[in-house]
């Protein structure tokens, strides 16, 4: 029995899904790495910058403005995009503000192939600054505010990834 179809919450057919992201990169703390997120291809979102290493950095993510995403029945969010051999990590937050840590999952797609990449909810581990949150559990969909992605790792150097949607089951 294959897996149900995947439903889009995103994908990238409209400028303003393209909107919705933003950068928070390492600059935060100090660093120089910088990203940004924009329309490639048509129906396409391009994730890319520079990773640096420069003044304690090391991180570059986007995210979307918080609302409410209407996912309270996923058990996995399902991506299709196209990497450059990096690593990246898809991630959500449930809670508003600075102080909410975030949740995430490995994305590691083969170099210039698109790729249907599955990161089930209950494998998602909560994280704040880099390091794992003791207790944090797993995610509740029904709670999510934000979705985004993130390079780190010492994966210093340019990056991009391309996002041709984003969705669940």
């Amino acid at each position: 029995m294959s897996p149900p179809e995947a439903i889009h919450l995103l994908d990238f057919d409209r400028p303003d899904e393209v909107a919705l992201f933003s950068p928070i990169d390492d600059a935060v703390m100090g660093g120089v790495s910088w990203s940004v997120f924009t329309a490639g291809a048509p129906g396409v979102a391009v994730f890319s910058g520079t990773v640096s290493l420069a003044n304690g950095g090391g991180f570059a993510s986007v995210r979307t403005l918080p609302r409410d995403w209407g996912i309270g029945a996923a058990r996995a969010f399902v991506l299709r995009v196209r990497g450059d051999g990096k690593r990246y990590r898809f991630n959500l937050r449930t809670a508003d503000g600075l102080e909410a840590f975030r949740y995430e999952g490995p994305v590691e797609p083969p170099p210039g192939r698109w790729t249907l990449v599955e990161v089930p909810v209950g494998e998602m581990t909560g994280k704040a600054f880099g390091r794992r949150v003791p207790f944090a559990g797993t995610p509740d969909p029904a709670r999510t505010r934000t979705l985004g992605f993130m390079i780190s790792d010492r994966q210093a150097g340019p990056f991009r990834l391309e996002v041709d949607w984003i969705g669940w089951r």
